[in-house]
């Protein structure tokens, strides 16, 4: 990474709400998957008529959709005490 990002966190060693830098930012793992999403859409009356005796019709269908799922392991550094430490993040996406 090019440039440090800082913010405000608690350190797990020093237990303080300080300035975290964050130092590097790496792609632990990266994969596609197909997922089903339930959607449910109103069916029109039969003939493309307004019957007043009967209602729409509730359709319930599952769509498969692809959706990139990228891991990232995260580096920190705490600006009081110097503990270093990283976490690993999951960012979900739809392609």
């Amino acid at each position: 990474m090019t440039e440090a990002k800082e913010f405000f966190r608690i350190c797990p060693a020093c237990g303080r709400r300080f300035h975290i830098k964050l130092v590097s930012k790496n792609l632990v793992d990266k994969k596609k998957e197909t997922v089903e999403v339930s959607q449910s859409t109103l069916s029109p009356a039969p003939g493309g008529y307004a019957m007043t005796r009967m209602s729409p019709v509730m359709v319930e269908e599952n769509i498969p959709i692809v959706v990139d799922v990228e891991e990232f392991q995260y580096s920190y550094k705490c600006k009081h005490c110097g503990h270093e430490w990283s976490e690993i993040h999951t960012d979900v996406s739809k392609v």
